[in-house]
């Protein structure tokens, strides 16, 4: 990559890494956002509503999740929200996530419109609906007790646990996009519109900025893997990390895979995002490694992943499009090596 377009990305990042801390003054940690967003959707359901919304903190379900279309999922359904619910929802959803990220994950769930016009002439066994996603309470919202927040459906699901008014686990993050370009004008999108653009270009930009020498320990395979790994489990793999470690890296090159690795907690709340990068300086930055499999250009297979002491980040492009276009259908997620959904991993 040239010094030039790795400045102007410097730039942006210092400027959303300035707005962000902005923010975290004018708005309330998150952990307290999700107490008030949760009492104010409860406030709105009826008792044969909360039977849907609200489970146990202990029930299987709460490390149940998957990002696949399903027949059935766990909590109330927006389609059968009404306006006031729907809004008190999405107060939810905002207490999690950045400004950036409210809207990544808004459009992740437009995107179902998109298919269903794609989709239109040769419909799949899944409808494509914006409306069918979830929203799960675990346990009784309170300022001193434990209690966890699901937000799920085709292509997303977020997670969260809350403990005296803390937020002390937000994975898994799964955020996918299908198809990676939108190819028209189509349900609110612009043509050439994509949802997960800094994930998929910047791991390009990282891997080709690498040299001949670099990409014998960075690339780990010809092929890229189907899918993630540990899609739809409790806990992420605890294989050891692969590939170049960051301080193998060039100066320049270092920058890219912070930024890489910014795109992803940037979409969280400020103090969430702010405790996954303090979480990885603590462990060490140096213990950091970037790993790629695949085609280094778009439109065939290729996969990536990043992984410290503390997280996980795996991303995924190899299947088609709804038009047949190939690789054009990205998954990808964060994870938390020590333990997803507040429960410490078996070591």
């Amino acid at each position: 990559m040239k010094a030039g377009k790795v400045r102007i990305l410097s730039v942006l990042v210092l400027t959303t890494a300035l707005a962000t801390l902005g923010l975290q003054k004018e708005r309330p940690p998150a952990g307290e956002a999700f107490l008030a967003a949760a009492d104010g959707f409860l406030g709105t359901l009826s008792d044969a509503e909360k039977k849907l919304a609200v489970m146990d903190y202990d029930n299987s379900e709460r490390v149940a999740w998957h990002f696949i279309p399903k027949d059935s999922r766990k909590g109330l359904v927006v389609k059968d929200m009404n306006p006031k619910q729907r809004k008190a929802a999405s107060q939810i959803l905002r207490a999690g996530l950045s400004f950036l990220g409210y809207k990544k994950f808004t459009n992740i769930m437009k995107l179902e419109g998109v298919l269903h016009e794609l989709e239109k002439a040769s419909p799949g066994r899944f409808p494509r609906d914006t409306e069918l996603y979830y929203y799960t309470l675990f346990g009784k919202p309170s300022k001193d007790g434990k209690w966890g927040v699901s937000i799920e459906g085709h292509h997303m699901s977020l997670n969260f646990v809350i403990e005296n008014n803390v937020v002390i686990s937000s994975t898994p993050q799964v955020m996918c996009s299908n198809p990676t370009i939108v190819p028209a004008d189509l349900a609110g999108f612009e043509k050439g519109a994509r949802v997960l653009d800094n994930e998929e270009t910047l791991g390009f930009d990282l891997v080709n900025s690498l040299t001949d020498e670099q990409k014998k320990t960075a690339i780990i395979a010809e092929t890229a893997p189907k899918e993630v790994r540990n899609a739809g489990q409790a806990q992420p793999p605890q294989t050891p990390a692969e590939g170049i470690l960051i301080r193998e890296l060039e100066e320049e090159q270092k920058k890219m895979l912070r930024q890489l690795i910014m795109t992803y907690t940037r979409s969280m709340a400020p103090d969430i995002a702010a405790k996954r990068l303090s979480d990885i300086k603590e462990a060490g930055w140096g213990k950091v490694k970037f790993c790629w499999a695949g085609a280094t250009k778009p439109g065939v297979g290729h996969y990536y992943r990043v992984q410290g002491p503390t997280f996980l980040i795996e991303f995924v492009n190899t299947q088609p499009d709804a038009a047949g276009n190939p690789a054009s259908h990205i998954h990808c997620l964060w994870r938390d090596t020590r333990g997803d959904f507040a429960i410490a991993v078996e070591k």
